[in-house]
């Protein structure tokens, strides 16, 4: 039984699909806030990921108990057919007001898909592989991350911006295709009816998966300051494409993924997650001390060592602590922490940043002291919580 076979055709079709859906919006990102600029927004850079988390997060209900009910593989085309519309809509909305539209619609994308997609893999993985497992789909996903930054900024280096949008709709229509050849695996689905969009405050919130929710929380404050600070950082420090840092920090990403799977299976979620804490806070202060090139790219790569290690764990964590006839639920509770985390980080970031590049080491600072609240959590949250964290077998219910 543990050499039950994982790299199924079906698990690398979900892994080919979630590539292209992460390639289909972050090869935004880079180039958002100089084109919100030109649209005469400036103020409101930190809204460009504060917006998009913001919807992210309130669909997660709603996608969560859509994945429970209605079948993985429909909610993950919902979440790429929303990238499909919605890139294409970016170079008619040519007005601030449009385009702040647009990132709130965005949003639902990342609601919608990552929620099924990780239920998926918890339907078709042994449990005492998810760690792994979990690994090996973010390996995919975050090589979209890298590669999505450096195509767009390839892209807008020789074609206008709107080619660019035209190329992330046409990314995410391929992560359609693919779902398409993919075998639903809920065991009870049940057809679409309206009513099954009203929700209560058990579908908004699942207690079973509260510690990895709150870690995922903390953890996740730095990325959303990242992601709103790094272009501004890294064009004042001299990088000439944008996408450079998140192609090297996705890039370290992916060097420690499949490592930090499997090591959380053997060690415990916990474990691993007091290692990519303290690495992350190392990061975020390196980030803040970095005065050149090379030095702003050492930090990407030490904070990408921490997300390799970080992310594959609280998944996997999560998928510990899930009821498993509610395992969306629990899955939609983890990301809306995310969301939370990447929202709070990226609007915070934005109101204090407000064009000033001074204030972007404090702001760096500050991501650390949040992680580290993140690992004193970690160091003595309830006993019996961290022992049910460290067998992927036991839930809280059983403790």
């Amino acid at each position: 039984m543990q050499n039950q076979r994982i790299y199924t055709l079906k698990f690398w079709l979900l892994c080919s699909s979630s590539f292209l859906f992460s390639s289909s919006f972050n090869m935004l990102i880079p180039e958002l806030p100089a084109y919100l600029s030109s649209l005469g927004g400036s103020a409101y850079k930190g809204y460009i990921i504060g917006l998009f988390t913001i919807t992210a997060g309130l669909s997660r209900p709603f996608s969560g108990r859509l994945t429970d009910t209605i079948g993985r593989v429909p909610v993950m085309a919902i979440g790429s057919l929303v990238c499909v519309v919605c890139s294409l809509l970016y170079p008619m909305l040519t007005t601030v007001a449009g385009f702040l539209l647009l990132r709130l619609l965005h949003g639902f994308s990342t609601g919608f898909k990552p929620t099924a997609t990780a239920a998926y893999i918890a339907d078709v993985v042994p449990f005492y592989r998810w760690g792994e497992a979990m690994g090996i789909h973010g390996l995919c996903f975050s090589t979209g991350l890298a590669i999505g930054p450096a195509l767009g900024g390839l892209i807008t280096a020789y074609f206008p911006i709107s080619v660019l949008f035209y190329c992330s709709s046409f990314f995410a229509f391929g992560s359609i295709i693919i779902l398409m050849n993919l075998k639903e695996t809920h065991p009870d689905k049940q057809r679409f009816h309206p009513k099954l969009l009203r929700i209560r405050w058990k579908d908004v919130f699942e207690p079973l998966v509260w510690p990895a929710a709150v870690i995922t929380f903390l953890g996740y404050i730095s990325y959303g300051a990242i992601l709103t600070l790094i272009p501004d950082w890294s064009e004042h420090l001299g990088v000439k494409n944008k996408g450079t840092f998140y192609v090297v920090f996705t890039v370290s990403s992916l060097l420690v993924r499949l490592l930090a799977g499997k090591l959380s299976d053997r060690k415990g979620r916990v474990f691993v997650l007091k290692i990519a804490l303290v690495i992350m806070i190392v990061s975020v202060v390196l980030l803040g001390l970095a005065s050149s090139v090379t030095s702003l790219l050492a930090g990407g790569f030490v904070y990408g060592l921490s997300t390799g290690l970080f992310s594959p764990a609280t998944s996997a964590w999560t998928a510990d602590l899930s009821h498993e006839q509610h395992r969306g639920r629990g899955m939609a509770t983890m990301y809306i922490s995310l969301e939370a985390g990447i929202g709070i980080g990226a609007m915070v970031a934005g109101w204090l940043f407000r064009d000033h590049l001074y204030m972007i080491p404090p702001i760096f600072y500050g991501c650390a002291l949040v992680a580290g609240a993140g690992l004193i959590y970690l160091l003595y949250y309830h006993p019996l919580l961290q022992e049910a964290a460290s067998d992927p077998a036991r839930t809280l219910e059983e403790v």
